[in-house]
């Protein structure tokens, strides 16, 4: 690098800073910081002290700018303009081997909220002939999106739709046949009058919560809220009362007694 000063009514010889960071797009700065480190240096000044850019360093500027955009750390973008050109070509295939790497997580981030989307506005990822095949004849695709229309402002879907966008066909495979031996066995327990704060129907209640944190975090008091829907919302409770006549109210029933068993009064029980 040569140091030779020029007089100050000889700057057209190189360029200043000023102009420079003008002409390439970068802060003065940054071409302060770059010299600093010894990245970029420039080779002439004049005899007031002025940094002034050769076109040697223009070009060594833009090869910077270059690697930066490739995403090159600023620390070994130097190494590389410095470096013989086989050890060079070897560290860019290094950064080109990176950079495709973060590409390709980064398409997955892509797709990932991809799914996150479509499961907020659809539910469950499945096509309506597959849900019907998993959950059965009596289940209805449009049942999802009027439970999106209902409750798609609040967390339990945001929640709901976080785990569904990423449920496989299998996964959504076993939650439907645990639902199906749930709802088998409180048919059984309400058939045989099973008391209500009974072990046995404290355990199925909280059987029932569990499957519903599968969707949603499911807290004693959201499940007594739960519980009043299936007991009072017509589609609810005929679909309970088809697993078995009468037993959405005796469902809220044992919910209610299970609720009071962990310290949650029934009747002021929230959405908490």
């Amino acid at each position: 690098m040569t140091d030779r000063a020029f007089d100050d009514t000889e700057v057209g010889a190189g360029l200043t800073v000023g102009a420079v960071a003008s002409l390439v797009g970068v802060t003065v700065r940054a071409l302060h910081h770059w010299d600093a480190i010894g990245l970029v240096r420039p080779s002439e000044r004049t005899n007031g002290g002025y940094r002034l850019y050769t076109a040697a360093d223009l070009a060594r500027i833009h090869r910077v700018l270059v690697y930066r955009e490739l995403g090159v750390p600023l620390n070994d973008v130097g190494a590389l303009l410095d470096a013989p050109a086989t050890d060079a070509t070897a560290s860019l295939r290094r950064q080109r081997d990176q950079l495709r790497e973060r590409v390709a997580r980064l398409q997955q981030m892509g797709d990932a909220l991809d799914r996150l989307i479509e499961a907020r506005e659809s539910g469950i990822l499945l096509p309506a002939e597959e849900q019907v095949a998993i959950f059965g004849q009596h289940w209805q695709p449009s049942w999802v999106h009027e439970a999106r229309d209902r409750w798609g402002d609040t967390t339990q879907w945001a929640q709901y739709a976080e785990r569904a966008a990423g449920r496989t066909a299998e996964e959504w495979q076993q939650i439907a046949e645990s639902v199906e031996a749930l709802n088998a066995d409180l048919a059984a327990a309400h058939r045989t009058e099973v008391a209500p704060g009974s072990d046995q129907a404290n355990a199925l209640a909280e059987r029932h919560r569990a499957s519903i944190s599968t969707y949603f975090d499911c807290t004693h008091s959201m499940h007594v809220c739960l519980g009043r829907m299936y007991a009072t919302d017509p589609g609810f409770t005929a679909f309970y009362n088809t697993v078995s006549p009468g037993l959405a109210t005796w469902l809220r029933e044992i919910i209610d007694a299970n609720a009071r068993a962990n310290g949650i009064a029934p009747e002021s029980a929230t959405w908490t």
